[in-house]
């Protein structure tokens, strides 16, 4: 799909100047001074658009998605969230700006109920939650049904579609989703790819982190393969996914699998 029919599709006339909602413009960023993980990456996502980041590990993905969300500083270039320069803001901060991230482990709180892991995730907020739980059960089913259990004791993913939905509490306009099918099970995969289309399709852009490449690029407005801190090849999900040289080189296939 190309950027005017991502447009198109969520509203914006073809001939109107349309901002990127995220631009990362030449980014270098790590973990320890003077050794980059990531070497000059350039990235876009326009705004309701679905972004999927695939590549062998390694390659920079999570790294990217922690540099984006300021829980690691660039060491050179910038991050353009909604028109601002938001390198050297805290996540907090970030959170305010309406965007917000969904780490693979370690988030929700085990030891809370599922109702009170939303109402932490909307702690910005001053208005009544209710509304905003509702919304929430509504698009998650299963959360309404064990509102009350402890979060440390759902399935896996019945975990992930909380830690969605405490993310969504805040009604942001970009969610960075890192690796949320990681140990899952076929039919949960499929669950929560389904849940991830619903989102997006609600209208809240994407970033989509995911080693399930096939899944992933069919339902992806764009996509970009990172390689060795690079963004190596980008375009449309649906070309991505029938790319040869993708498949080869990531997966040793013709086609992505």
């Amino acid at each position: 799909m190309s950027i005017t029919n991502i447009f198109e599709k969520n509203g914006y006339l073809p001939f109107m100047a349309i901002e990127y909602l995220l631009e990362v413009q030449n980014v270098h960023a790590g973990y320890i001074k003077d050794v980059d993980i990531l070497q000059g990456i350039n990235f876009q996502v326009a705004p309701g658009e679905l972004v999927v980041v695939i590549g062998p590990n390694g390659a920079g993905k999570s790294t990217l998605a922690k540099t984006i969300f300021g829980l690691l500083t660039p060491h050179t270039g910038t991050i353009v969230f909604k028109g601002k320069n938001i390198v050297g803001l805290k996540s907090n901060q970030i959170v305010q700006h309406g965007m917000c991230y969904v780490p693979q482990i370690a988030n929700v709180f085990p030891s809370l109920s599922v109702e009170e892991n939303l109402e932490m995730g909307a702690f910005v907020r001053d208005a009544s939650l209710q509304p905003l739980k509702d919304k929430i059960y509504g698009m998650f089913p299963k959360l309404h049904t064990r509102r009350s259990q402890r979060a440390g004791t759902l399935s896996g993913g019945e975990r992930q579609m909380l830690a969605m939905g405490k993310a969504l509490m805040l009604e942001p306009s970009l969610l960075l989703l890192d690796e949320p099918s990681a140990a899952l099970s076929p039919i949960l995969v499929t669950q929560v790819f389904e849940q991830i289309k619903q989102i997006n399709q609600s209208g809240t852009a994407i970033v989509l982190v995911e080693q399930n490449a096939r899944k992933a690029l069919e339902m992806a407005d764009r996509g970009y393969v990172l390689e060795s801190g690079r963004d190596a090849i980008s375009g449309p999900g649906f070309e991505l996914l029938n790319n040869p040289k993708v498949g080869e080189l990531y997966l040793g296939a013709g086609k992505v699998q």
